[in-house]
């Protein structure tokens, strides 16, 4: 299962949270939601398999698991998001008004100058004066 699909469950999103914070037992992740231990042990499967958690023994008795999130599984979303925000940047920069201002003064400062040193312009191509 990919990262995108483990993290796609708001309660396994929830999970990602919490144990960003601290490595913490499945009772510990059980015991801030309102739904079965097995269900929360399910979600954390999940995740465990998409190589999101890691989780081992813990304690003497080895029948308690501590899982911690393992942060470069995030690596993928993060290049995902960094494409996505890049785009949406370029998109954003292309459609702002500040640039169409921009470049509306530059080639009115061009026309300018232009015209101060004698160039006309016949056919979108400039020519200098002979007169």
């Amino acid at each position: 299962m990919s990262v995108f699909a483990a993290i796609a469950d708001p309660v396994r999103r929830r999970i990602v949270v919490l144990l960003s914070r601290a490595p913490m037992t499945a009772g510990q992740v059980a015991s801030e939601f309102d739904i079965s231990r097995p269900a929360v042990s399910r979600h954390l499967r999940v995740l465990r398999d998409a190589g999101v958690v890691e989780g081992g023994p813990s304690g003497g008795d080895g029948r308690e698991r501590t899982y911690a999130l393992r942060l470069e599984a995030l690596d993928e979303i993060d290049g995902w998001l960094a494409r996505v925000r890049g785009s949406a940047g370029l998109a954003g920069l292309l459609a702002s008004p500040a640039l169409d201002t921009e470049v509306r003064r530059t080639r009115r400062d061009n026309a300018r100058a232009a015209d101060a040193a004698g160039v006309t312009e016949i056919d979108g191509t400039r020519e200098r004066g002979t007169a």
